[in-house]
């Protein structure tokens, strides 16, 4: 996804280890770091799953505060740098209105003051850091806003992994924060994930076939499993799940008559390192993210790797302090 990288650099609570793993060999864990935070239990879930849920993680007058900035934005009170507004490919030009109804995707937040503080909250990065470590950077925003399906199922998103939009590795440094904004569930298209999927490789992505048609970038995978057990995870507001960038994830139509809203942000360690994208899996997305932005800014000589900048360069830096 296009925007600026964030660095976010916090102090870390060193601690002399854990008493409960003593028995396990280090090497067991590959995609959690070893802290104060996660009890044994959580660790070995998320290496075996891939994604954990903690409960009621964000406040209630936090979550109220993105909702209020959110609202702002949709009625263009507002107008963040680099925002990408996104609408529901079921939604005519003709019929816009600065409304709500009309924004089904808010990504790059990080020029909103407001929403960009969902990425620093304390509770969120002391768990980001079980999965990054101590050098946290924020890559890519997003608070989701999935409307009402319309009847042609363009509100479901298809099966996925987060992997196939960034350029840098490794994977395992990377993870994303996903907090429900309200009740979620199958009725309103919670996520569905399929555990244990982020210990296989990067899959191929493209555009589903969809007869309703399918909104810009959401691309899919085809050769998974059909038998891979999925799991939907019901959530409450302020419930954040922690996932893995190769977790195979998606979600269903929104049946309610309400909007479902999330708001999430990916981090990763910031001395993660870029790759070159060409005779990849990830190339077709890269020639499609040009041709957009050709057409959108008229920008010529660009990469996917230009489209995240280099966090070394370009970062914005936040101090959390120890706490």
């Amino acid at each position: 996804h296009p925007g600026c990288h964030i660095t976010l650099n916090r102090i870390a609570r060193h601690t002399s280890g854990v008493g409960s793993l003593a028995s396990f060999h280090p090497q067991q864990f590959q995609y959690t770091r070893e802290n104060n935070v996660l009890s044994l239990e959580q660790r070995k879930f998320y290496e075996g799953n891939g994604f954990l849920v903690i409960k009621n993680l964000v406040s209630d007058a936090d979550i109220q505060r993105f909702r209020n900035e959110f609202e702002r934005i949709c009625r263009e009170e507002v107008k963040p740098f680099g925002l990408l507004v996104m609408r529901d490919v079921s939604i005519p030009k003709s019929e816009y209105v600065p409304s709500e109804k009309m924004i089904s995707k808010l990504q790059d937040f990080q020029g909103d003051e407001e929403l960009f503080r969902y990425c620093t909250l304390p509770e969120i990065l002391k768990y980001v850091e079980c999965f990054t470590g101590p050098n946290i950077m924020a890559m890519h925003t997003m608070l989701i806003n999935k409307p009402p399906d319309a009847g042609k199922k363009t509100s479901r998103h298809p099966l996925h992994q987060d992997l196939h939009y960034f350029p840098f590795r490794p994977s395992n440094s990377i993870v994303c924060a996903w907090t429900a904004m309200e009740h979620i569930d199958r009725n309103n298209g919670c996520l569905v994930v399929l555990p244990g999927t982020h210990k296989g490789p990067l899959k191929p992505h493209d555009y589903p076939q969809w007869e309703g048609g399918v909104n810009i970038m959401f691309h899919g995978i085809q050769d998974y499993d059909k038998n891979n057990a999925r799991v939907h995870l019901v959530m409450e507001k302020g419930d954040t799940v922690f996932f893995h960038p190769l977790l195979i994830h998606g979600s269903g139509r929104n049946k309610s008559q309400g909007f479902r809203k999330a708001i999430s942000c990916h981090f990763a360690d910031a001395n993660c390192h870029y790759i070159d994208v060409e005779g990849a899996s990830q190339e077709n997305l890269e020639k499609e993210l040009i041709n957009m932005l050709r057409k959108k800014h008229g920008f010529k000589d660009i990469t996917l790797k230009v489209l995240h900048w280099d966090f070394k360069e370009s970062r914005h830096i936040v101090e959390m302090g120890d706490n």
